[in-house]
């Protein structure tokens, strides 16, 4: 039990299909006149980009705001050079609003670019040079810069944390910014633009969710604040993640697995504390290049069983939200239970309990031991290089080669 804790949920959030209709009004309202759209390549081919922009050109009709560009070069990960590309491009253009509109990579790099247009950086590494900076209120202060973010995604809720992730290329290090005025003022969740989203990135996606929620309950920093959000997050995932897989075009599905992401996100961010599965996916995404919630899927079930203690006082209400009944059981048997819940739910979704996909040696396996332990988000919870090593060899055991 803590005796201080914040909840700080600043996005104003706007929910339902063909909510992307509002933006130029919202933006309106924010006071932008000149709006720079970030999004990547491969949503600019799946048409999202072009029916975005389109709303410019069909509701502003000459009073603003004025969609002045469009940047499409944003890579996985939110890598620090994107992110210093888009700030010259937004510096060239005179824009003074952005709209993010994409997964979490797109959505942090929107963030960085913000961060870095209030600060006047030229390079966003300057922020970030021991790979964590952390800036509460009121030391924090307001960013006078209107930021709409539309996820076409659900699972990073990247839209409403105070978190933005940015990739380090030269130290291949996962590096983190939090700020409570760094996310977005408003997200508007239209699950039109998730339909296309592939089932397996729907699915490691989702996972991601689900360990946000999962990690927060489990934080000796949540509240109950947090674990309304949390618990609230993982029936959704539950209940509507393997339909939104099965049947990409289920509106209802992926409305609340939006729902689900935002909710996810929101406790993670504000019970942040001990978070040993990011570790973990943190350290092989930024080494391997490894997909987040993929990452996050393979690990989850497997910290879960070898830091139990981290999960057993909240085992009755996981329990609970993942749909198992209590029959008088101990929590060490519900816990039990969750674990191999989870393990199903993976597998219905058709995603791996391995990384049998990406293969390595022995030599770069080792080097996972000391990047689990520095992760930048591992300070609260340190963990000893001998259980990192055996939580490592449960995933790596078959891909492993002699070097």
């Amino acid at each position: 039990m803590t005796t201080l804790a914040n909840f700080w949920l600043r996005t104003a959030i706007y929910t339902g299909s063909n909510a992307r209709a509002l933006v130029p009004d919202l933006f309106r309202g924010l006071g932008a006149k000149r709006v720079l759209l970030l999004s990547d390549r491969g949503l600019e081919q799946a048409g999202v980009v072009e029916k975005v922009a389109d709303l410019f050109r069909l509701t502003t009709r000459g009073v603003g705001p004025e969609l002045a560009g469009i940047f499409l070069d944003i890579r996985q990960d939110a890598e620090s050079e994107c992110v210093n590309e888009a700030v010259r491009y937004a510096r060239e253009i005179g824009a003074d609003a952005l709209l993010a509109v994409g997964g979490g990579s797109v959505l942090d790099t929107a963030k960085g670019v913000k961060y870095a247009l209030f600060k006047g950086l030229r390079d966003i590494k300057e922020a970030i040079p021991g790979g964590l900076r952390y800036e509460s209120f009121p030391q924090a202060q307001f960013m006078p810069i209107p930021h709409i973010a539309i996820p076409t995604t659900a699972g990073t809720g990247s839209e409403v944390s105070p978190i933005a992730v940015i990739y380090n290329e030269e130290l291949r290090l996962k590096t983190n910014i939090i700020n409570p005025f760094i996310n977005a003022d408003v997200a508007v969740l239209d699950p039109d633009l998730t339909v296309g989203l592939p089932p397996k990135v729907t699915a490691f996606t989702g996972m991601d969710a689900l360990t946000h929620a999962i990690e927060a309950l489990a934080s000796p920093m949540a509240t109950a604040l947090t674990d309304a959000c949390a618990l609230q997050a993982i029936r959704l995932i539950r209940d509507y993640l393997p339909e939104a897989v099965r049947d990409g075009g289920d509106i209802r599905a992926r409305l609340e697995m939006l729902h689900a992401s935002l909710l996810g996100i929101t406790a993670f961010s504000f019970a942040l504390n001990a978070i040993p599965v990011h570790n973990f996916a943190h350290a092989y995404g930024a080494m391997f290049r490894i997909p987040h919630g993929l990452a996050n899927a393979v690990f989850l079930p497997v910290v879960m069983e070898a830091i139990p203690e981290l999960y057993l006082p909240k085992a009755k209400l996981l329990a609970q939200a993942l749909g198992i009944y209590d029959h008088g059981q101990g929590n060490e048997a519900l816990l039990v239970k969750s674990i191999e819940r989870i393990r199903q739910l993976r597998d219905d979704i058709g995603l791996p309990a391995d990384f049998a996909d990406y293969p390595m040696t022995e030599e770069q396996f080792a080097a996972t031991i000391p990047a689990v332990a520095s992760d930048p988000a591992a300070i609260s919870f340190p963990m000893p290089p001998e259980l990192i090593r055996a939580i490592g060899e449960r995933v790596v055991k078959l891909t492993v080669e002699k070097g």
